[in-house]
């Protein structure tokens, strides 16, 4: 009997260029912060700039869970920190899509998320599984000849570049398909929002970055002063910077000390990211940010099955609820990510207040100087949901 394969695709884009609440409490939310924490603590093994969508992975791993039974399920379910039964989570995720679709359409940002389902063509996938994926996450079958392997590369990855504004090309390679492909689901994010305040070019200079390996380049250092989501502990210092509309905002964690990223990284916990972000105040602040692009790719499948799911990758694997059989199972999951943080790209509410007393002298605003490696994150507001997180240990790289 021929091996079935299956390869799960994901793609994501973030612009955050041209252009404080705690997170949500909803069960979804919640497990998406400790699915996106723990995803990206084990790619934080390796050294380097790094750049991923959490939200993106776990929407692509959603529908294959959407054809997962038996412990394959169980185990997907416990690493993706789904809230309650089947039925449930992908209502939750259809309606967080549509929250996530709708501010895309609101003028203020750009946001764009796609799924899309590629079978082979003829195959027989169970109606069911195809009225889910479409009715849940938006995603319809598109039929492929997997055996003419260019030719379906070539209609992925152009679906995959068109979804992103052409930032994210050749996502697969021919090489990853053949006669043996059953399916390939494939996600997409693009993002692109202004600053709600943004930097002034002529305040950008060239100023020395510490990076992570202790070396020093020159980065071009953005600046200014403005009113701020704030929060400030012996260890770090954490800046929002809120896009226009205000539904999403980039999140600055920057350790105190030039070489203390991988601390804090180690400590890092989806409570606690959750107790700083509830912390944030609107003050004003000096803000020092470097002017950045990275590029990531990622082949997932051996980190999600260390993060407990490894029966998905095997030979035993239970997908029966995609066709009935037990042949398929993930070959693969591939994620590319890409970032540009410019000065147009990334309010904050000033408060007024009055009161009568001795006159003194006002205090010096805080500095935020990101000089040196740092973790960030994009997040929406609205759902509490991380849509992208990374971090920036040399802006040269």
């Amino acid at each position: 009997m021929p091996r079935l394969l299956a390869v799960f695709v994901a793609a994501t884009l973030a612009v955050p260029a041209h252009g404080g609440p705690s997170m949500s409490t909803s069960p979804l939310s919640r497990g998406g912060a400790e699915f996106a924490v723990d995803l990206y603590k084990r790619l934080a093994v390796e050294k380097g700039n790094l750049f991923l969508s959490p939200y993106s992975v776990a929407g692509v791993l959603a529908m294959a869970y959407g054809g997962a039974r038996g412990k394959t399920a169980a185990e997907m379910a416990k690493v993706l920190r789904l809230p309650g039964p089947p039925e449930e989570t992908h209502r939750l995720f259809g309606e967080l899509n549509a929250s996530l679709d709708a501010a895309g359409r609101d003028g203020e940002v750009e946001l764009r998320a796609a799924n899309a389902l590629w079978g082979m063509k003829g195959y027989a996938f169970k109606k069911e599984f195809l009225a889910l994926l479409s009715g849940s996450h938006g995603a319809g079958l598109r039929e492929l000849d997997f055996g003419a392997s260019a030719a379906a590369a070539d209609a992925i990855n152009g679906w995959v570049e068109a979804e992103t504004k052409e930032k994210i090309k050749k996502l697969i390679d021919p090489g990853a398909l053949g006669s043996d492909t059953r399916l390939v689901l494939t996600n997409a994010i693009y993002f692109k929002g202004l600053w709600q305040s943004q930097f002034k070019k002529v305040s950008t200079n060239d100023q020395p970055f510490t990076t992570a390996a202790g070396g020093k380049v020159q980065a071009p250092l953005m600046s200014q002063l403005g009113d701020f989501g704030y929060h400030e502990t012996p260890e770090l210092q954490a800046l929002e910077l809120p896009y226009r509309g205000e539904r999403l905002s980039m999140v600055v964690l920057l350790p105190r000390k030039a070489d203390g990223l991988p601390a804090l990284e180690r400590s890092l916990t989806a409570v606690g990211l959750s107790a700083w972000l509830g912390k944030l105040e609107t003050r004003e602040v000096l803000v020092y940010l470097p002017r950045f692009k990275t590029t990531a790719q990622f082949g997932l499948a051996p980190t999600l099955g260390a993060m407990g799911m490894p029966a998905a990758f095997a030979g035993g694997a239970d997908f029966s609820g995609i066709d009935g059989g037990r042949e398929l199972f993930v070959s693969a999951v591939v994620h590319k990510a890409f970032v540009d943080v410019n000065e147009e790209g990334t309010e904050a509410a000033a408060a007024t207040g009055m009161t009568l007393g001795i006159e003194s002298v006002a205090p010096e605003p805080p500095t935020f100087r990101a000089d040196h490696p740092f973790l960030y994150l994009i997040r929406d507001k609205a759902t509490g949901s991380i849509l992208f997180m990374g971090r920036l240990e040399d802006p040269k790289a």
